[in-house]
């Protein structure tokens, strides 16, 4: 299975993008954006997703480089539910469409997404990434 998460619109609330698994569209992402110094922005390129088993997220995947055990030093960065640019540090979240919470810019439907996506990556324990910036 390969997937890419190809970023489409970035501002100070979060670079929006979409996950494609096998070139099929699944949802939307959003993920800190270049300029937030307090967060980290993971590159373009490649990278491994893999099994991850958290406190956190029992459940999920964590992105690292290929040959590595992290994304330059910063290591959980995951998949998981969240709304906007709030809930996440480094990770990226999921949500069915796009739309704003408190005049923020947010991916919506986030838990149901996120289960959508577990239950599409349940016999899988890691695939490869692509991320792609188009803005």
């Amino acid at each position: 299975m390969k997937a890419k998460i190809v970023r489409l619109e970035q501002s100070e609330q979060g670079a929006l993008g979409i996950l494609l698994f096998d070139e099929v569209i699944f949802c939307f992402t959003l993920c800190p954006d270049i300029n937030d110094t307090k967060k980290f922005y993971v590159p373009e390129g490649v990278y491994i997703c893999k099994r991850f088993h958290g406190t956190k997220w029992p459940n999920t995947f964590e992105m690292v480089e290929i040959g590595r055990a992290d994304i330059d030093g910063h290591t959980a960065l995951l998949f998981h539910a969240g709304n906007d640019e709030g809930d996440t540090l480094g990770c990226t979240v999921l949500g069915e469409t796009t739309g704003k919470l408190k005049g923020e810019r947010a991916v919506l439907n986030s838990g149901a997404t996120f289960k959508r996506f577990l239950d599409y990556t349940k016999n899988v324990n890691e695939f490869s990434l692509e991320i792609v910036d188009c803005y």
